[in-house]
């Protein structure tokens, strides 16, 4: 994932409720009783953890049993210090109290509390990519330094490994067309990071290596659900189960949830997008628009897939008056630049939402050269009376202007294929008339709708009617 191209732009829930759901995260929940708890008596090793006589006192307040009971404690404990819910007093002595943040969490902002929260997912994200405790415990030398050799284990690839399958994630989750809310499977997430984008088939030796980054994984986002960043299934344990044992009950092959499922909740959006800010990446979010001019909105929408536009565009317009708002946004349409055509059909689709407040503005506009023919469109579809018929220029201006528009926002897309073989076919003299139309893309177009034709015929016609633009262009 580079840091060069802006994210799709991600919806966040509101921080009151962001707030909330980081206050109900289990392991923030219990790091803030553990720092309520903590007294003149409670005692830290050098380390800043929990002594380990305190640890079976500190999971009974948990209400935490079994196996793992003290080592739940012990991180929850170690959230606490990091977070500030607990001081270290005095080293040596290994004496704490409570600290400055704590009543943060009661008494804050939801943007205090969420800081706070912040500061606990990067301790748990940075305890996620950690190899088991006991592999670490085997791997110590005598001097008491670890042997990554002896682990397999390089700590920077492994961080950067989990932060680009978080960021596919997020993207994931964010994207346009992409699953939304809804839970990815690991193997595809994992598959992400491996397969090249122009493997076919996978060879044997890249399954294998998603196999074992689909078992890391499943380790990694058991570590992740407790701080509420995602909501995880984990793998089938019968998947790893010994090839000779027979399985406690018959198995779905073809059910891919057993392979493990995951899901990134509202505060895992913000949390990583948070992450993805800190980390120079160009990260919006839906709403950061509203109270800029409406050049910024349309130039900050062209990046936008359709879906994110038109939130962001009825939260603009929703603080306005619809006939201001609709000259604002038509007076910020204008312009010759590379960009305009883009400007032009998020106005156009912004206006679609305006009612007949806005009427007067789209009448001012009726004879501008860029403006008069999305202004007609609108009045048209509104029943306007009186609305001046399009000459043949205008008509052939806006129809290169459009093309131009979807070729920035979509590339060479079905949809635009499907708009190119459309006009070919309803204007049979299109080419011969289109490249004297004076627009600043209309050789680009050209070229678009020649490499986009299926008809070879057609195709040659348009990059003919091409090459007589740029002549006349002087290019």
């Amino acid at each position: 994932m580079s840091d060069s191209s802006p994210l799709p732009p991600a919806r966040l829930h509101p921080e009151a409720e962001l707030a909330r759901a980081a206050l109900s995260t289990p392991l923030l929940s219990r790091a803030a009783r553990l720092a309520r708890w903590a007294g003149p008596a409670t005692r830290v090793d050098a380390g800043g953890g929990l002594v380990e006589e305190q640890l079976p006192a500190a999971a009974d307040l948990l209400g935490l049993t079994g196996d793992d009971a003290a080592a739940y404690a012990s991180e929850a404990w170690r959230v606490a210090v990091d977070t500030g819910l607990v001081e270290i007093v005095d080293e040596e002595a290994g004496t704490v109290r409570a600290g400055e943040e704590l009543a943060l969490l009661t008494g804050g902002s939801p943007q205090d509390v969420l800081t706070v929260w912040l500061t606990a997912l990067e301790t748990v994200v940075a305890d996620a990519a950690v190899p088991d405790l006991d592999d670490l415990v085997d791997a110590l030398d005598e001097g008491g330094e670890i042997d990554f050799s002896s682990l397999d284990w390089d700590p920077e690839a492994e961080a950067q490994f989990l932060d680009g399958v978080l960021g596919n994630l997020y993207l994931l989750t964010v994207g346009e067309g992409g699953p939304g809310e809804t839970a990815v499977p690991l193997p595809a997430l994992a598959a992400s990071m491996l397969v090249p984008d122009d493997m076919g088939e996978p060879t044997n030796d890249v399954l294998e290596q998603v196999s074992d980054a689909m078992m890391r994984l499943d380790d990694q986002f058991r570590v992740l659900e407790p701080v509420g960043l995602v909501e995880y299934q984990p793998v089938d344990e019968a998947l790893m189960a010994d090839a000779d044992e027979e399985p406690a009950a018959p198995v779905d092959d073809t059910d891919v949830s057993r392979y493990g499922m995951v899901r990134l909740t509202p505060l895992g959006v913000y949390g990583l997008r948070a992450r993805l800010l800190e980390a120079g990446f160009e990260a919006p979010a839906v709403g950061e628009l509203v109270d800029k001019g409406a050049d910024a909105l349309l130039d900050g929408t062209a990046r936008f897939g359709r879906s994110a536009a038109r939130a962001e565009t009825e939260q603009w317009l929703d603080r306005r008056e619809p006939l201001t708002a609709a000259r604002e946004l038509l007076a910020a349409a204008r312009g010759a630049d590379a960009g305009a055509p883009l400007r032009r059909l998020r106005c156009q689709q912004a206006l679609s939402l305006v009612g007949p407040e806005a009427e007067p503005a789209l009448r001012e506009v009726l004879d501008d050269p860029e403006l008069g023919g999305l202004a007609r469109v609108w009045l048209s579809e509104r029943g306007a009376e009186g609305v001046p018929a399009p000459s043949q220029e205008m008509v052939f201006w806006l129809t290169i202007d459009t093309v131009a528009a979807q070729l920035q926002a979509e590339g060479n897309s079905e949809e635009l294929q499907a708009l190119v073989e459309g006009l070919a076919a309803q204007h049979g003299g299109f080419f011969a008339a289109a490249w004297r139309v004076d627009h600043p893309a209309i050789a680009e177009v050209l070229d678009a709708m020649g490499r986009l034709h299926p008809d070879k015929k057609v195709a040659k016609e348009a990059r003919k009617a091409a090459f007589k633009a740029r002549s006349q262009q002087g290019g």
